[in-house]
């Protein structure tokens, strides 16, 4: 699509999206949010840029294919159930140090085990929309 308004608008919004898809996923266990819907509105911001720009423009912004993110969000999602194997507690027990991390838009973070495996839920959401975005760009170009 070639609309100066829509670029305008992706400029300005799609990075507004990232920020507020970290937000989500920091506010997870505490309140509304997490890994999912945040991938998902980090994913919405990549493909809100490529209905603007081009979605391969778009895929060319990541510094990884989308199947590395979900790699990445896998290997994250697993490993974090180990700590508490570790501290003799079943697998995905969720174990919290005595730290919390004041943040400017998402309250007190408190970095438990679960904190990385939203984290990982975050990478394979947003690896799998932008593979099936992937994807379908690569079939409408094929003959």
């Amino acid at each position: 699509m070639n609309s100066l308004l829509l670029q305008v608008c992706a400029r300005i919004t799609s990075p507004l999206q990232i920020i507020l898809s970290l937000i989500l996923l920091l506010r997870g266990h505490n309140e509304p949010g997490g890994g999912f819907i945040g991938g998902l509105v980090a994913a919405a911001g990549i493909i809100l840029y490529g209905f603007a720009f081009g979605f391969h423009r778009a895929l060319c912004l990541l510094p990884l294919p989308p199947i590395s993110f979900i790699a990445i969000g896998l290997l994250l999602a697993a490993f974090s159930g180990i700590p508490a194997l570790l501290a003799g507690q079943p697998y995905l027990t969720g174990l919290w140090p005595n730290l919390s991390i004041p943040t400017f838009l998402a309250g007190n973070l408190k970095p438990g085990t679960p904190l990385f495996f939203d984290l990982g839920v975050y990478f394979s959401v947003f690896g799998t929309v932008l593979l099936m975005l992937e994807t379908s760009t690569k079939n409408e170009n094929s003959p």
